[in-house]
């Protein structure tokens, strides 16, 4: 039944992570007697259970899915998850992570870091998704229904990646469950190392968190952000605004005011984080908080 199942969901075009959880998730309830052709069972289960709501959730979906193959409906229990603010770690706690990890490893969380793409997504990249030459990614199987990206390459991930064997077709040829495992062992060993227990809330998805709000806080478009992200629906991108305003503390109304006459000055500018105000009398006017 558990193998009927799985088939399902992989021609549903399911990602092998949820696939490999929904199928879990299944088994224990089998495990746990619960009968999973009688939906009452399960909501006694989940009323006893004493779990977050963010795994009853989880639960949820997979019997949802579940009862939808075998032609079935059932009315799901009421299940509210609140969405937590997610951890954002400073750049230098990322970057040590990456130099602190393995050659295939460092090189994942490096594409994470520039990309903002999701580990299921890298983990699905093939070779002929880059474009050494050009120094471009192209993401063309993304998860969650996002849209598909492409993006600029730093010259420190195209050296790092041309390290990596091309022996397969896919770039990271390992399961995603063995590479979690592989990173979880280096994270834990760098954070006693450099005695900073912050290391250990940093995950795959903690680079894509990261990379968003440090977007949103360099171009103040949220647009832009969305796009880059592979958002279908902006709610889900706005958390971002939220999070730049205070971890880059933007509460202050001072600025350093700058002029600029020619595009040279407008460059020079540009690149130490001013911003465009206006122009007046053929002047260009650009500000920075302090």
């Amino acid at each position: 039944m558990l193998i009927e199942f799985t088939w399902h969901l992989k021609k549903q075009n399911y990602s092998p992570e949820t696939i490999k959880t929904y199928t879990a998730i299944l088994y224990i309830l089998f495990k746990k007697n619960v009968n999973l052709f009688d939906p009452e069972t399960v909501k006694e289960y989940l009323a006893k259970l004493n779990k977050s709501e963010a795994y009853k959730h989880t639960i949820i979906a997979a019997y949802t899915l579940f009862l939808r193959k075998q032609g079935l409906k059932w009315e799901p229990p009421k299940c509210d998850v609140t969405r937590k603010l997610p951890f954002i770690p400073t750049e230098k706690e990322i970057d040590d992570l990456i130099a602190g990890c393995g050659k295939k490893t460092s090189t994942f969380l490096q594409l994470l870091k520039e990309t903002a793409i999701r580990c299921g997504e890298a983990n699905r990249l093939e070779w002929t998704d880059i474009d050494f030459q050009r120094r471009i990614v192209t993401l063309n199987k993304p998860e969650k229904k996002s849209k598909p990206r492409i993006f600029n390459a730093s010259s420190k991930l195209i050296a790092m990646l041309n390290m990596l064997p091309k022996t397969k077709m896919k770039v990271f040829p390992s399961m995603l469950a063995a590479r979690r495992t592989s990173f979880s062992s280096s994270r834990k060993r760098l954070a006693k190392k450099l005695q900073n227990p912050r290391l250990l809330r940093i995950s795959f998805h903690t680079f894509r968190h990261w990379k968003a709000t440090l977007l949103y806080h360099q171009t103040k478009d949220i647009i832009y952000v969305k796009e880059f992200l592979g958002h279908r629906k902006i709610e889900n991108t706005l958390l971002y605004i939220q999070l730049e305003k205070v971890l880059f503390n933007e509460t202050s109304d001072e600025f350093t005011v700058r002029i600029a006459k020619n595009p040279e000055e407008i460059k020079e500018l540009l690149e130490v984080g001013f911003e465009y105000v206006c122009e007046k009398d053929g002047l260009l006017y650009f500000r920075k908080r302090k």
